[in-house]
């Protein structure tokens, strides 16, 4: 059975910024540098830390920054089909 989902989408949005956010501090590089470093302005960048809000140019950006453009890469690669109509029509 298929798990259902219960976050909303700003609940999902905040999770991933928190990610973001995570990564940049781990790799000890501040919101000024990483601004500088991935072109997306500070305002941006702080304004996604603290709501999840970010464009998808900018989110690209901050992850090339990162050094994480393969996950960027990888979104919806390896999704699973929900059922055999969707096998079918894909093969149509």
């Amino acid at each position: 059975m298929e798990a259902l989902l219960w976050e909303t989408a700003e609940e999902i949005d905040l999770a991933l910024a928190k990610r973001v956010r995570n990564i940049r501090k781990r790799r000890k590089i501040s919101q000024e540098k990483l601004s500088r470093l991935s072109g997306v302005s500070y305002g941006s960048l702080k304004r996604f830390e603290t709501t999840g809000q970010i464009s998808l140019l900018s989110l690209t950006k901050l992850a090339i920054a990162l050094d994480c453009a393969e996950e960027i890469r990888g979104l919806f690669t390896q999704i699973p089909y929900l059922n055999i109509e969707e096998v079918i029509r894909e093969n149509n």
